[in-house]
């Protein structure tokens, strides 16, 4: 019999936490309030507390909190935003909603992330936004990108929708820019039970318009001095994370544990070494290189090189192992941004990232003999 080891396996998270989270259904149940209300502040005070920031926003989406951001900014028609084009596509989509253009950056092979200098090479004149993403659970190098954006006045929105927790020299992700956005999709390292998402800034006045446009844009109800949203998080979902919450610390050092013994593992057995953004290696694998931070490891992406990444993992399928991609197509070559005109060798990096990256099984609750497995497996594929 195959043994299976999925590459995210929820109900062991959330069975475990069932009277805590049977609890929190109860208490919304018998509260009577299903939107906002006392849940949803004690969310939102608890993650600024533990994000470090001034406020934080309930919102309904990671999405909708990338979208609210760009909107309280004011950002719509003839703006550009830059961002880096290897990333999930809500970054994009958004700015491309709101009216704005979105102008793609490339991005290291260490870690994923975009740097200040390949983002200043992109600003122009209309440069409204820059958001940098902090990719699988790894804080971008916010520094200098923090200098670069108060250097050319542009606000700074980070796209911490992987990486709650995560920290770099002291910048907690999405603590530190204008606008934090952060996204609690089941699958995150703190996942709630459907979409729902979080908004931070230490900014008053962004804070209040954020709120206000959440809300269809009314302070008062049926008075509307924007247009807005409905980009409200649901009372339950606020309730249900609150018991996961405390526990995502423990979470992400078990996750930590499981990226240190994997690394290790293929090490050992001559398969990988460290990815330090080279084009070219040695070893067949590129395990994740040693972060001066706080990696949450939301996602454990090895490089898989010489091609061979769609092999590895057609054959970890066969043998009950999960995978992920992430992502296949960067952003500029996407059919619906087909109109920026951009083509394949416009950002090399990126590009190449799309072929060898992949994702592999990094849950708290997978066990040494099932982490094991996953690296024997790899081990029975180079053979």
């Amino acid at each position: 019999m195959t043994t299976r080891v999925p590459l995210l396996d929820l109900r062991r998270v959330d069975t475990a936490l069932d009277e805590e989270l049977t609890d929190a259904f109860h208490r919304v149940l018998t509260s009577g309030h299903y939107i906002l209300g006392p849940e949803v502040d004690a969310l939102e005070q608890e993650c600024a507390r533990y994000i470090g920031t001034k406020h934080a926003l309930g919102v309904s989406s990671g999405t909708d909190a990338l979208l609210l951001a760009f909107m309280a900014l004011g950002i719509g028609n003839g703006d550009e935003v830059v961002c880096p084009t290897f990333t999930f596509f809500a970054t994009a989509g958004c700015i491309w909603r709101t009216g704005a253009k979105p102008v793609f950056v490339d991005s290291g092979l260490a870690d994923f992330n975009c740097s200040a200098a390949q983002i200043e090479q992109r600003l122009t004149a209309r440069s409204r936004a820059i958001v940098p993403v902090h990719l699988f659970g790894r804080c971008a190098e916010m520094e200098p990108i923090l200098e670069l954006a108060k250097k050319h006045g542009i606000p700074l929105v980070e796209d911490a929708a992987q990486a709650l927790g995560s920290t770099l020299n002291g910048h907690a992700a999405g603590a530190s820019g204008d606008v934090g956005a952060f996204s609690f999709f089941p699958s995150k390292n703190l996942g709630g039970f459907g979409d729902a998402g979080l908004v931070t800034t230490n900014d008053d006045e962004l804070a209040d318009r954020m709120r206000t446009l959440r809300a269809h844009g009314a302070k008062r109800k049926y008075h509307h001095d924007f247009v807005g949203g409905n980009f409200r998080i649901d009372a339950l979902q606020a309730a249900l994370l609150r018991p996961k919450l405390r526990r995502l610390d423990a979470w992400t050092e078990a996750r930590q544990r499981n990226a240190a013994l994997y690394s290790r593992l293929l090490q050992d057995l001559g398969l990988a070494e460290e990815n330090t953004g080279q084009t070219e290696a040695a070893s067949p694998l590129l395990y994740p290189g040693a972060d001066p931070g706080r990696h949450i490891f939301n996602q454990y992406v090895i490089r898989v090189m010489r091609g061979r990444r769609d092999e590895l993992r057609r054959f970890l399928a066969d043998r009950g192992v999960g995978t992920e991609v992430y992502y296949p197509v960067p952003m500029h070559l996407q059919k619906c941004f087909a109109s920026l005109g951009h083509a394949e060798g416009d950002f090399p990096l990126a590009e190449r990232a799309s072929r060898e990256a992949l994702a592999l099984p990094i849950f708290p609750e997978l066990t040494e003999t099932e982490l094991r497995y996953v690296v024997e497996q790899v081990r029975a594929f180079y053979g």
